[in-house]
């Protein structure tokens, strides 16, 4: 989760999900929206923005991770 963390703030993903969400409570008016509003509206953007270098970069991870596992 770390490095999922680091790369999504190197690539600046972060940061456009965050002005995401400033955008849209800004339209909705900052009193009207809450947390699950937010989880709603972001959480497709923010799935499919993810760089394929970083979604490529995890799988390799995980992968190696398993085949070391399964070896011992």
């Amino acid at each position: 989760m770390e490095l999922l963390r680091e790369r999504l703030v190197e690539c600046g993903w972060r940061d456009e999900m965050k002005a995401l969400c400033r955008a849209y409570a800004r339209k909705k008016g900052r009193n009207n929206v809450t947390v699950d509003d937010l989880i709603h509206v972001i959480t497709p953007k923010g799935r499919a923005s993810v760089p394929d270098p970083v979604k490529a970069e995890l799988l390799q991870r995980i992968r190696s991770f398993l085949m070391s596992s399964s070896l011992r």
